[in-house]
């Protein structure tokens, strides 16, 4: 496709003339900067300003005056030059192994404060080096998703690792590996008639009070419930911290991760109740597609340094219990 002439002229070249006779200021010291005359600095300045349709620099001034236009032409052409060198920069990086982008997913009960935390080592991996002086080239993407909404945007190909599956993923295409086990607690509000009765429930009577749940967030896979049982009301919420708020206000009892409501059941906020026959500790996992992604036989540098976190037991229990500061 043929394209306009002001296209062809915006060149990098044409970019950086302007910046430097902007801050010679003359097209003298411009030249001599440049190892070019005058003449040919001039010349090439009436062929931008002609394929722009614009003056830029003032004619009436002895000095290299910039018109309002050659003003904004210097501002984006600086902004653009820095832009360029800053894609070179990451394509030279990306070239040693390192992916352009690496998308996360987490299920909503993984614990905000441990994913922050590595990102912001993530982010550190190279500080200090003087070989490797800036952070990684890769693009971190994080998503939240619930139950069978964090598998199906690792197996449609939306995120290269997720935090927090069940226990079997759909299919071989994917590596699985142990989180650990979450504990997760049935409490309700103080002034819920479920805290007045005896303990331990029994699973008929919590049947006849709303329970508060969190939507899956699968649009292919078929969404999972846990927790309901047959005809009790059920009132269905977006996250687990407005879960979270629903019981504080007694709008309902529900199940939540044990580190997430501790010390709302310290401060009497909560009741921890108990039931009969009802377990309270899943297994959850983290996978990622075999291949580490985009046809690659082995994981890139930026899946591969995460995979090296996970394997960490502190990490791991971290990203299940550490709670603590999440803003809710």
């Amino acid at each position: 496709m043929h394209k306009p002439e002001k296209y062809r002229a915006l060149t990098p070249e044409a970019l950086s003339m302007m910046d430097t006779i902007a801050r010679t200021g003359s097209f003298a010291a411009a030249a001599r900067e440049m190892g070019k005359v005058p003449s040919a600095l001039t010349y090439s300045v009436r062929q931008l300003e002609e394929a722009l349709d614009v003056l830029l620099f003032d004619r009436r001034s002895r000095q290299a005056e910039l018109t309002a236009a050659g003003q904004e032409l210097l501002r984006e052409g600086r902004r653009l030059l820095q832009e360029i060198d800053a894609v070179a920069n990451r394509v030279r990086r990306i070239a040693t192994g390192w992916e352009s982008e690496l998308t996360l997913v987490i299920d909503d009960a993984i614990a905000r404060r441990a994913i922050f935390d590595l990102m912001e080592a993530f982010y550190q991996i190279n500080a200090g080096s003087p070989d490797s002086p800036s952070a990684p080239p890769t693009r971190l993407k994080l998503r939240v998703d619930v139950l069978s909404g964090t598998w199906e945007a690792l197996i449609s190909g939306q995120a290269d690792l997720a935090i927090g599956t069940s226990a079997q993923p759909p299919g071989s295409a994917v590596h699985c590996e142990l989180l650990g086990e979450m504990e997760m607690v049935f409490c309700a509000a103080p002034h819920h008639p479920l805290a007045q009765q005896a303990q331990p429930l029994e699973l008929s009577t919590i049947a006849e009070h709303r329970i508060i749940t969190v939507a899956d967030t699968a649009r292919s896979l078929a969404p999972m419930t846990i927790g309901v049982m047959p005809g009790q009301e059920v009132l269905t919420l977006p996250s687990m911290s407005s879960k979270l708020e629903a019981m504080l206000r007694g709008i309902g009892c529900g199940n939540l991760p044990r580190a997430m409501v501790r010390r709302h059941i310290e401060a009497g906020r909560l009741v921890e109740l108990s039931r009969k026959q009802a377990p309270n500790r899943f297994p959850m996992h983290y996978a990622w597609r075999k291949g580490g992604g985009n046809g690659a036989q082995l994981p890139g540098q930026a899946l591969a340094w995460w995979l090296q976190q996970l394997q960490s037991p502190s990490t791991r229990q971290a990203l299940l219990e550490q709670h603590e500061g999440l803003i809710l």
